[in-house]
């Protein structure tokens, strides 16, 4: 008689130990659908801002390249980097602008923001390019 209760107990203890996670995979499988869905729109939102950057970068590259032809002046450069920005669209807000830019020198700055999956955060992105304008000297 002993024999049996102890067994009925240990089959008790076993059944109520297997009852306690029930549900848990549920709990589990919420909690990793969060962690994810964050890295998923992470790494978006990181791919989203290494293209804006890219593309401010060849904006402010091809104004240059723009605006220190010979007979050219910074305001074609910035004419220039303002077309390749329509062109793409990824830089919101985008602002070009030739300060900095002299007789020898020309550099254009572009500056804007980037394009985020979470509203009220914004990631600002800045790319200048800068060369030497070509000019004719005559031999001496």
């Amino acid at each position: 008689m002993k024999d049996q209760a102890g067994n009925r107990w240990q089959r008790l203890r076993a059944r109520l130990r297997d009852e306690g996670d029930r549900g848990s995979g549920s709990v589990e499988l919420a909690v990793l659908a969060v962690i994810v869905l964050f890295l998923v729109f992470a790494a978006i939102q990181t791919g989203m801002y290494y293209h804006a950057r890219s593309v401010a970068r060849s904006a402010a590259t091809q104004g240059v390249e723009a605006g220190r032809q010979l007979g050219a002046g910074p305001g074609d450069g910035v004419a220039q980097a303002q077309e390749l920005l329509a062109k793409y669209g990824s830089v919101r807000g985008a602002s070009v602008s030739a300060d900095g830019s002299g007789p020898e020198q020309i550099r254009i700055t572009v500056r804007g923001t980037v394009a985020t999956l979470v509203p009220g955060f914004e990631l600002d992105v800045v790319q200048s390019a800068e060369a030497p304008v070509e000019r004719w000297v005559e031999a001496q």
